[in-house]
């Protein structure tokens, strides 16, 4: 009971399936929701294109003068990008992103990779996101660099809290630290080029005039691949139209070239305020905390702006929340993920993929140390593959269909594949001896997951299906009541009824309706193999499985207060354990909770597997 308190403060009640469409979400509540990780890397991405440059100015001078080019060439990649993904929102609009994409127009396995690039950009950007906030904060207040660690977890496990309420909920709450942090730093650019301290310096002339140092194509390369870490997020629209209110496709495109024109122009503008007062990367001072003390000073905006960064910086992990439950559903209803990632919970979110996540983030941020410049080179790889592979995918889509426009669609996305494909080359390159081959290696190692995932859950159906069993007659009979509780007819439950005849002529199988399409085929499947048996449905409009089916037996209880019940468990044994954490244990924890109820005899019909 306490737990069950507890769980509804910090979670809520239970919201009942007819509630999701009041879980929809209008254009200013997408945008913070879904842009707080692509605008949160300008509080880092112009500090990653400044360090390698920083480093050659040692030895060739004014090299920090190639800042705003490399910011100007990503400014321009953002749109081509954003353009792109226009087109992929317009195709899809019911979701999913490069996954969906690249499935359905270059095959399953290349849908692999774009689903496993696509988690592990997720993954990293709850850990970028947090470590990097507490970087900020740790700039305004160095007395709390001892427990770094401890409060990014901290952090992402109040993140993870706030996306367990529901998309609804949590909407609102980041709607308004997105939108201070848009005006924070909006008035941060504006203030620091009206009052520029540095007399004598003109940027703009500087850009027009100066001839730049030669520091050769491999150093610019270096600091643009850093700076593309200024695209990351930019592909959330479109794996999450869905939660948009109709017209979902409109206002998911209108949403995207918001947030990028918005983060195009803080990106630019920070960038361009650190090249006209000459900053450069100062080891435990973030960039953006230098710039915000040179044009506030140590007074009340200063703090006003870092808090800005902050709440930006630990709310772009929602971004993630958003999206990464998203793709996983789509992997396990495809049977390549764990099927308990398939389903919502009971606050109309894919909770079990949310808890994934965070625990997965907690475990990078434990591993690398909270340093955001150690993950930097892990993120953009992930990004960039699966925006090459989204992009590719449309090209195909449009050759195959060839509807109206197709040939001005084909040249945007097939620029937009050429553009992206040569920036990964090009962060792969040069981010490999960096960290990036572990993203390298991990993608290769959970598509190999997937696939023996998927083989499992294939060789799991082909045993345990019914199409060819034929029922045994049976011949004693007890008097007393068998409940059976069922989630779908295979040779188990066969094996199950077949037990219940056997001894008892009162027998009850029942079955929870979570959804309308899964009780309509399980009740055509009954229908044709049971004609003259009643099968027991019970409703559950909050997708609840073990209430309805204890409320059943409490029921079944007083209708026969003296008499024994047998509740019979159809279960399965898989050939290996660890296959067993595939399933869910929903028989388990109806077990548990009958133990103590009275004249109820709780027994298990086991069916082993004998293949993978």
């Amino acid at each position: 009971m306490l737990i069950s308190k507890l769980r509804r403060v910090l979670i809520g009640s239970p919201l009942s399936s007819s509630h999701q469409q009041h879980q929809l979400i209008p254009k200013w509540k997408a945008l913070p929701v879904l842009a707080a990780d692509a605008l949160s890397s300008v509080a880092y991405a112009t500090e990653e294109i400044v360090i390698p440059l920083a480093l050659a100015a040692a030895t060739i001078p004014f090299a920090t003068h190639w800042l705003l080019p490399i910011a100007g060439a990503i400014v321009v990649l953002m749109f081509i990008v954003a353009m792109s993904y226009r087109e992929t929102i317009q195709a899809y609009p019911q979701g999913g992103g490069a996954y969906i994409v690249v499935k359905e127009n270059l095959g399953q396995g290349a849908g692999l990779v774009a689903a496993a690039a696509l988690l592990i950009d997720y993954i990293l950007t709850v850990a970028v996101s947090v470590s990097a906030g507490v970087e900020n904060l740790i700039s305004a207040f160095p007395q709390l660099a001892s427990v770094q660690i401890f409060f990014c977890i901290w952090i992402i496990l109040i993140v993870m809290t706030l996306n367990l309420r529901g998309i609804g909920e949590s909407s609102t709450v980041f709607a308004i630290p997105t939108y201070f942090f848009i005006f924070s730093i909006g008035v941060l650019i504006v203030n620091g080029i009206l009052h520029n301290p540095h007399e004598g310096v003109n940027p703009i002339r500087d850009v027009m005039e100066t001839n730049y140092p030669e520091i050769g194509l491999i150093l610019v390369l270096k600091a643009f691949s850093s700076g593309c870490a200024a695209l990351t997020g930019i592909e959330a629209v479109s794996d999450a139209v869905p939660v948009f209110k109709e017209p979902k496709a409109k206002n998911a495109r209108t949403t995207l070239m918001l947030m990028v024109l918005i983060l195009a122009m803080l990106f630019f503008g920070t960038s361009y305020l650190v090249y006209a007062h000459e900053l450069t990367h100062v080891p435990g001072v973030t960039l953006i905390s230098q710039l915000n003390k040179l044009i506030f000073g140590s007074g009340i905006f200063f703090y006003v702006v870092q808090v800005a960064v902050v709440l930006i910086l630990f709310l772009a992990a929602s971004t993630a929340y958003a999206d990464f439950p998203r793709v996983a559903s789509l992997l396990a209803k495809d049977r390549y993920a764990p099927r308990q990632l398939s389903s919502m919970g009971d606050r109309l979110v894919f909770s079990n993929g949310i808890i994934g996540l965070s625990m997965m983030a907690i475990i990078l941020v434990i591993f690398f140390n909270g340093k955001t410049h150690y993950l930097i080179p892990l993120y953009s790889v992930g990004v960039f593959l699966s925006f090459s592979l989204s992009q590719a995918g449309m090209v195909v889509r449009h050759w195959r269909l060839r509807q109206k426009g197709w040939k001005s669609s084909i040249a945007l996305n097939g620029f937009g594949m050429l553009c992206t494909t040569i920036v990964l080359f090009v962060v792969a390159s040069f981010k490999f001896t960096h960290g990036a081959w572990v993203v390298v290696i991990v993608i290769p190692a959970m598509i190999y997951v997937f696939h023996r995932t998927h083989v499992h859950y294939i060789m799991f159906a082909r045993e345990i299906s019914q199409s060819h069993y034929d029922m045994p007659t049976c011949e004693k009979v007890m008097d007393h009541v068998v409940v059976i509780p069922i989630s779908g007819l295979h040779r188990g439950v066969m094996n199950a009824i077949r037990y219940g005849m056997s001894i008892s002529h009162d027998l009850r199988v029942c079955f929870v309706k979570t959804d309308e399409e899964s009780y309509q085929r399980m009740q055509a499947a009954w229908d044709d193999k049971f004609p003259n048996m009643k099968l027991h449905v019970l409703e559950s409009p909050y997708r609840s499985i073990s209430g309805p089916i204890l409320d059943f037996i409490d029921d079944v209880s007083k209708e026969h207060p003296t008499e024994f019940i047998t509740v019979i468990f159809p279960e399965f044994v898989t050939a290996k354990f660890h296959h067993q954490l595939l399933h869910n244990q929903t028989a388990w924890l109806i077990k548990l909770s009958l133990m103590y109820k009275k004249n109820v005899i709780v027994t298990s019909v086991k069916y082993h597997l004998t293949t993978t």
